[in-house]
């Protein structure tokens, strides 16, 4: 019996011992946590809205033929450069030559008949007057004098008919001329071809429209690029604002400024988006015409301003409780700080964090001007916890230590 109960002593001895060193040595702690810092730094900080836009001519000229033929010549190509006036195509004219001799002959015609006429007018103007004389004398009769009336108004009638179409065959005589030269196509304005749509011996229709021939881009030392820019980024965007622009073709970065911004809006799977003209420069016509150019335009800039890195306004500390003692209470380490400026969090010597409110000016998505009490340049402030840090651990004194730990000691008996 005596046996038991030493046994019973002893391991209630050593249930004892364990609880106070689990608690003393092994119980819940936490690390201190460890932060990543930036440094306020003075800067330039560049405010820009990023879109994609293609290059496009200036002005685009499409040349087409307004006469239906065979194409017998073509005096331009890819790349020719023309001006205006230059013959860049002829179609067959020999339909459009007989149509314009046969309406040289109509208004030939027409003023024979116009001289018919008068001729007829004339004869019945004199058989009206004798008729006339006649009547009065009473030697012919009253029918025979309304006879001779009615062909003089018959003659002046007919005359009038002639002159008229002597108008329209002139007017014929006009369409045929005009038909006829449409069969020398020659460029409207001074440029480079772009495109070519058709090839010798080819025969053209024009329908509707006009069939296009050649497509004329003018003076290419100028370009346009089209952008489209999201709604939510157009706002700031003016004319006269400073572009930077590059294409996959060149390294280098290309430069010009907001022509015009668009108000015809279109939807692309529920982005609206608006159409941006920027006006450049195009040294040497390195620029095609359908390169695809990434463009940002300089909203605002601001030079030699506090500038920080933009994590450090995201950070937000965490809720921390820590019961680093039996009983205590738990604490918050989060930084007292009220309402929704933004604020920026410095570490304290005691590892305390101490948040100061800001006031931001503009950002790049990088860095964001910023300016405050307190706040000057080479303040380190923080942007985020380190991985593994400020976790709670739980240690049991009881169960073997990891290689790499360290093992607390154990109370002596």
């Amino acid at each position: 019996m005596k046996h038991w109960i030493l046994v019973l002593l002893l391991v209630a001895a050593a249930a004892a011992a364990g609880w106070f060193a689990w608690h003393k040595w092994g119980g819940s702690r936490i690390k201190p946590a460890t932060y990543r810092t930036v440094r306020v730094e003075r800067g330039d900080v560049i405010q820009i809205v990023r879109a994609t836009g293609t290059v496009q001519p200036v002005k685009l000229v499409q040349v087409g033929t307004q006469v239906n033929g065979k194409v017998l010549k073509l005096n331009a190509d890819f790349n020719s450069r023309v001006k205006a006036g230059d013959v860049v195509a002829q179609i067959d004219p020999a339909v459009y030559q007989a149509n314009l001799s046969q309406a040289e002959a109509n208004l030939t015609h027409s003023h024979a008949s116009v001289d018919e006429a008068r001729a007829n007018l004339l004869k019945a103007s004199n058989d009206l007057g004798r008729a006339s004389a006649l009547a009065k004398r009473d030697l012919l009769s009253q029918s025979d004098l309304d006879t001779s009336v009615d062909n003089a108004a018959a003659a002046e009638a007919q005359l009038k008919v002639a002159q008229a179409q002597v108008q329209m065959n002139a007017a014929a005589l006009e369409l045929a001329q005009a038909n006829l030269s449409y069969t020398t196509i020659a460029s409207p304005v001074d440029g480079t071809v772009v495109s070519r749509n058709v090839d010798e011996g080819q025969t053209v229709v024009a329908s509707m429209s006009a069939q296009t021939i050649f497509t004329i881009a003018t003076d290419l030392r100028t370009v346009l690029i089209s952008a489209s820019v999201p709604e939510a980024d157009v706002g700031p965007v003016r004319a006269g604002q400073k572009v930077t622009f590059n294409v996959d073709a060149y390294p280098t970065a290309f430069t010009g400024s907001v022509n015009q911004v668009r108000i015809a809006a279109s939807t692309v799977q529920n982005v609206v988006t608006y159409p941006v003209m920027v006006c450049a420069a195009n040294p040497g016509e390195k620029l095609f015409p359908g390169m695809t150019a990434n463009i940002s335009c300089i909203i605002a800039e601001r030079t030699n301003v506090l500038r920080v890195a933009n994590a450090a306004l995201r950070f937000k500390p965490e809720k921390r409780k820590t019961a680093d003692k039996p009983g205590a209470a738990p604490t918050d380490d989060r930084a007292k700080a009220s309402g929704r400026q933004p604020k920026l969090h410095i570490l304290l010597p005691d590892g305390a964090l101490r948040a100061i409110p800001v006031i931001v000016g503009i950002t790049d998505g990088t860095w964001t001007e910023v300016s405050g009490e307190g706040l000057t340049e080479g303040t380190d402030v923080v942007t985020g916890v380190l991985e593994g840090e400020a976790k709670v651990e739980v240690v049991n004194p009881f169960l073997p230590a990891p290689a790499s730990a360290s093992r607390p000691s154990r109370p002596r008996m």
